[in-house]
């Protein structure tokens, strides 16, 4: 009987969680994303021990820099066992600084240019901060796409589809995490809070015409998946991949596609801003995220700069 994982296939674009290639070739997702703290894995693993090498030898001393051409190496050889996208995040320290972002994604789309990948495969990943996304906006503009990440509230997704960012992705595994936290309960099934963000998301982005892809990340459980099965696209980390792949119970369609094209106003920054400080999961969750991968940058960094 067809897995789980394939009948998701059927109706959702599945993208692998991972710097693991060989978890890559082996489940065969479509796309493929990476962040600092999963780079930061795949900077321990032999397998990259020549790429690290390679990253820092190229850089003369600069960390930042042998830091983004490690990215590009593992999103390149990521590239050659996938048949669609890489997603390359910006340092998460820049996430309040429009131009210095700006910057980075440009470095990162020469890099993987100079390597012999072209635009079309890469995402560039941004921190869905006000400044973020105005720096999406510009890059979109330019022919750049997009992944805004830390998504976390209905502000950010309204403010990433004014700004024609080719793709978000919602975090529902830290989304759960703050509520059941904060509630001191569990939550299943349809009832789940990063599950009905994802799908609230959804629903808008679909009723207005939205052509942003809503891609749900950060999965805590299997639950999670199915209930958001017929999104766009999901990412997922190789463990959840790999028991869906070995279930073969049937799995049903949750969110579909009703377009009916319906305008609304832009957000504005001060709207942005106060929507924001209303929603304290949203608020603590994105300054967290930043947090976490300023911190795993900054270790990635000191282990570029001890092979120099």
């Amino acid at each position: 009987m067809t897995s789980k994982l394939e009948q998701l296939k059927q109706f959702t674009t599945v993208v692998a969680d991972t710097g693991d290639i060989d978890a890559i070739a082996r489940l065969k997702p479509v796309d493929a994303t990476t962040n600092p703290s999963l780079l930061l894995k795949a900077a321990a693993l032999p397998r990259y021990a020549e790429l690290l090498k390679q990253a820092v030898s190229a850089s003369n001393g600069d960390v930042d820099l042998a830091s983004d051409r490690f990215g590009v190496s593992v999103g390149r050889e990521i590239l050659q066992v996938i048949p669609g996208r890489i997603s390359t995040e910006v340092d998460a320290r820049l996430s309040f600084d429009t131009q210095a972002t700006l910057g980075r994604a440009r470095r990162l789309v020469e890099l993987y240019e100079g390597a012999g990948v072209t635009r079309e495969r890469i995402l560039i990943k941004i921190a869905s901060t006000w400044e973020g996304i105005r720096a999406a906006e510009q890059l979109e503009k330019a022919g750049v796409q997009t992944n805004l990440t830390l998504l976390f509230s209905f502000a950010q997704a309204r403010a990433c589809a004014d700004a024609g960012a080719f793709l978000i992705s919602p975090f529902v595994g830290r989304i759960y995490d703050w509520y059941k936290k904060a509630e001191g309960r569990d939550y299943i099934g349809a009832e789940d809070p990063g599950v009905q963000s994802v799908a609230r998301i959804y629903d808008y982005y679909k009723a207005h015409g939205h052509k942003t892809v809503v891609m749900g990340a950060s999965f805590r459980n299997v639950g999670q998946i199915e209930q958001l099965a017929g999104c766009d696209r999901l990412t997922i980390s190789p463990d959840l991949l790999q028991q869906l792949a070995e279930d073969s119970g049937t799995l049903e369609r949750k969110l579909s596609t009703e377009i009916s094209g319906q305008s609304e106003a832009r957000i504005g920054e001060s709207q942005f801003r106060w929507e924001m400080n209303e929603d304290a999961m949203a608020t603590e969750k994105l300054a967290e995220g930043i947090r976490q991968f300023a911190r795993d940058q900054e270790k990635l960094e000191k282990l570029l700069a001890a092979n120099t």
